[in-house]
């Protein structure tokens, strides 16, 4: 890989560390100001709502500027929405501006792949980079559930730094302040990325031809054959995925009577095998190949069901990395193939911004669900049946789908194809 490579994946690392830690520090905020259960997957679904909302927009904003200059501007927003909550206000809120400055990132982050690197090493390089993530999910998700233990944050609690740390009195605050620094460190590596030298056609600046524009390019994308399966497919593992989270947590606590801070340890347990998974995927599955990864996610709703037969901590420990390691084998390949095609047919931060959008309307979707279902004191174990059927179900449909496509238009040969000649960037 090219030295930048390197370079985006340490900026990545450290924003999505930060992101992961300061979602457990406000979950242990909602706690302490004893919010209800059902709020605490909100925080999660107020995380992603930039990412429908501003769709239309994030992608011409990576597209407008050199890519590392636009990771730094979206990582200070993240910043900013950290300090917020440190200063008192909100989860809720403070989170969602975290979320504002991470959907703004992600279209830079994931472009500046299909700009920097050629199309046969994109399995390759989002292996890495999506292992690097949930390694930073894992790392994160621990920290967090680190930082709110009694002893670490009696520890904490003591610092003193006049005017900054002197109404720092409960173990979220004193979580989020060290968390910050996960972000100045991405900052640093923002500084170091380099310009690709991509430019791209003048971006347009009127709100409702912009809107206009994206959406012709959301239709295009799922008209697409190959776009339409990949784009599917992402689709369900990011919104069932973010569920996850909260299901995992809600079932540690149930069924194996962990608290918090041990629930996040078992949370990071399901992202390692994601990494195992991502990275097993990127040196396997060639991108001409990434369709043979499609039943892996049946089988990953077969293993989701089985966790409600277990009642034990090492069994869990086993489960739930089995779990993470078929959704990181299976997604890594769709993953890529979904950005090569969308880089074909439009711009790079267009068509992650189109990916982005979907993905989190299935996020707020399957989130809003979940909530309604605590809401109403559904036993988590029902949860987690009816969510291992929704994915295998969903997952047979997409195979079909898939079938279908190839045996009418033999889809899969156009794997790999070059950008059609008049396409502008």
């Amino acid at each position: 890989m090219k030295p930048g490579f390197y370079t985006i994946m340490a900026a990545q690392f450290f924003s999505s560390l930060a992101d992961n830690a300061l979602l457990i520090a406000a979950i242990a905020l909602l706690f302490q100001i004893q919010s209800p259960d059902w709020m605490t997957p909100l925080l999660k679904l107020f995380f992603v709502v930039s990412y429908v909302v501003l769709a239309p927009f994030v992608g011409g904003f990576a597209d407008t500027l050199p890519k590392g200059r636009v990771m730094l501007i979206t990582n200070s927003i993240k910043i900013v929405g950290c300090l917020m909550m440190f200063f008192g206000v909100h989860p809720l809120l403070s989170y969602a501006v975290v979320g504002l400055g991470a959907a703004a990132y992600s279209p830079a982050k994931y472009g500046i792949l299909t700009e920097l690197l050629p199309h046969d090493r994109l399995v390759e390089a989002n292996g890495w980079i999506e292992g690097l993530t949930v390694l930073s999910i894992i790392l994160g998700t621990v920290l967090g559930g680190i930082l709110i233990a009694p002893g670490t944050s009696q520890y904490l609690m003591q610092l003193h730094i006049p005017g900054v740390t002197d109404n720092m009195d409960t173990p979220a605050e004193a979580a989020i302040f060290v968390i910050t620094s996960g972000y100045l460190i991405a900052a640093i590596f923002n500084f170091k990325i380099p310009d690709t030298g991509a430019r791209y056609e003048p971006q347009l600046n009127h709100p409702i031809i912009m809107t206009r524009k994206f959406y012709g390019c959301v239709k295009q994308l799922w008209n697409d054959k190959l776009g339409q399966i990949s784009l599917a497919v992402t689709t369900l593992f990011w919104g069932a995925g973010a569920t996850l989270q909260f299901i995992v947590l809600k079932w540690a606590e149930s069924a194996l009577g962990l608290p918090l801070d041990k629930g996040a340890i078992l949370q990071g347990v399901c992202a390692f095998g994601v990494a195992a998974g991502a990275v097993a995927a990127a040196k396997m599955i060639p991108l001409k190949k990434s369709m043979l990864v499609l039943p892996m996610g049946i089988l990953m709703g077969i293993v989701c069901m089985a966790m409600v037969l277990v009642n034990n901590q090492g069994m869990a420990y086993l489960l739930i990395t089995v779990i993470g390691a078929l959704s990181g084998f299976f997604v890594v390949p769709m993953n890529a193939l979904l950005q090569h095609r969308g880089h074909v047919l439009m711009s790079a931060g267009r068509s992650i911004a189109i990916q982005n959008f979907n993905e989190n309307i299935s996020v707020l979707t399957m989130l809003a669900i979940y909530a309604i279902l605590i809401s109403f004191d559904v036993h988590v174990n029902n949860v987690i049946l009816m969510f291992g059927g929704f994915v295998m179900a969903t997952m047979l449909m997409v195979i079909l789908w898939h079938r279908r496509n190839q045996r009418l238009y033999n889809v899969e040969a156009r794997i790999g194809e070059d950008r059609p000649v008049g396409v502008p960037l």
